[in-house]
């Protein structure tokens, strides 16, 4: 690997951790943002030199912590800075449960950094997209095509949120708990966000960022620890961990994308599996279903078939009607079809996407299933129509391969005459 291939992934990986403690440390987003950056120049000129440190966030903090200093002093001349213990404060009840969690007491300034930018006073939209920004990195386009609206909208809706959140003097230390009690949704649907862009990323090389999931299972589980009687925390993190179980075979060995029928079920991770069950179990007991739960109660159904010929297709799509109930959304009926799709044929699927297309215009997936749809009707113009809408669209490079793949057996394979119930 290129030295700045590593350095550049190392400093990814380390920017949630320390941009979330400089937070903390200064009560300043853009004086953290800064003090990070200058941070990372000095990393690219010594690094390479020197190698990587055996704590990159730590390093980060370090010397973005004395380059915030340095940019106060310079703002405030004469004017004395905080005393250290105001910029060291880390004495709080959250801070004691983060350190006994796992003995890296900055990398859970992360969660509290979340609990922050879902402050009441911004609009719910801001605040999760100021804390996928702020708090997990993940740029503006990708934020913006996880909320499928264009960059120009997202840069403004984050500019304004860090303006609001400067104007307002919003309090950078974690929230009381019935603070957070009243934020924890927000934090949820964030961590949930950052999940979906770490298991099928919207830009960049790769299809799938480990990491990203890693890190929000991780932040999941410590917010059960913070809510460990609430069931929609509970199908959160069991959600997470059933769509993580299967990452070793959802790409091939030249990085191709597999789908859910053509996987290697043996290769799903069934330590993962089976704490999600059993979290899923536990959340319903409380008989307070969400769509948290049923969503993770829709992976469960896969995790639970040792063949894709055991799905049971007809409670998918149940389940998903009652999603649709709880949170109306295209993407959600575009899942329902792809169950209608197995139970009633590929006429009928298309039927229930057909009203979707307006609204998911610029979707990969909507147009990846409409081709599909079209090809099992024999429809093969429409189909390649719909192929190359969807390669226009793609998000990563397997994406793109997996539709031109479509389009090549299309491409080989003579014209249907007969359509395929």
């Amino acid at each position: 690997m290129m030295d700045v291939d590593w350095i550049g992934a190392t400093l990814h990986a380390a920017r949630p951790q320390a941009l979330a403690a400089l937070t903390r440390a200064f009560r300043d987003l853009d004086l953290a943002e800064e003090a990070l950056q200058e941070a990372s120049l000095r990393a690219l000129k010594t690094w390479p030199r020197n190698g990587p440190p055996r704590d990159a966030a730590a390093w980060l903090i370090m010397v973005g912590r004395n380059a915030a200093i340095d940019a106060v002093r310079r703002k405030r001349r004469e004017a004395p800075l905080p005393d250290e213990e105001v910029l060291s404060e880390r004495d709080d009840a959250e801070a004691a449960l983060a350190e006994e969690l796992d003995e890296s007491h900055y990398r859970d300034d992360i969660l509290r950094l979340l609990f922050v930018c879902c402050h009441p006073d911004l609009p719910a939209t801001q605040q999760i997209a100021l804390a996928l920004r702020i708090v997990s990195g993940l740029s503006v386009g990708e934020i913006a095509r996880a909320f499928l609206v264009s960059e120009a909208a997202m840069e403004q809706r984050i500019t304004r949120a860090k303006r609001r959140v400067a104007s307002a003097n919003v309090p950078f230390e974690a929230p009381s708990p019935p603070e957070r009690a009243a934020r924890v949704a927000t934090v949820a649907a964030t961590l949930y966000l950052l999940f979906n862009e770490g298991y099928a990323a919207s830009g960049g090389e790769a299809h799938v960022r480990h990491g990203l999931c890693d890190e929000a299972i991780r932040l999941a589980r410590l917010l059960l620890r913070l809510f460990p009687t609430e069931p929609e925390i509970m199908g959160l993190t069991a959600l997470m961990l059933l769509q993580h179980s299967r990452a070793a075979a959802r790409l091939d060995a030249d990085g191709d994308i597999v789908l859910l029928d053509d996987q290697d079920r043996s290769r799903w991770d069934r330590r993962l599996i089976d704490e999600g069950l059993a979290l899923l179990d536990k959340a319903m007991r409380h008989r307070a279903p969400g769509p948290y739960q049923i969503q993770a109660a829709i992976a469960a159904l896969h995790a639970r078939a040792a063949r894709p010929q055991e799905t049971d297709w007809a409670q998918i799509e149940i389940l998903y009607g009652v999603l649709e109930r709880l949170t109306p959304s295209p993407v959600v009926s575009l899942n329902r079809a792809v169950a209608t799709w197995k139970l009633r044929g590929a006429e009928a699927a298309l039927a229930v996407i057909g009203p979707l297309e307006a609204d998911l215009a610029g979707y990969f997936y909507f147009f990846g299933l409409k081709g599909a749809l079209l090809d099992a009707l024999g429809r093969t113009g429409e189909a390649r129509t719909a192929f190359d809408r969807a390669i226009a669209l793609a998000h990563s490079p397997a994406e793109a391969a997996h539709i031109r793949r479509q389009l090549d057996r299309l491409a080989a394979a003579p014209a249907k005459t007969v359509a395929t119930p």
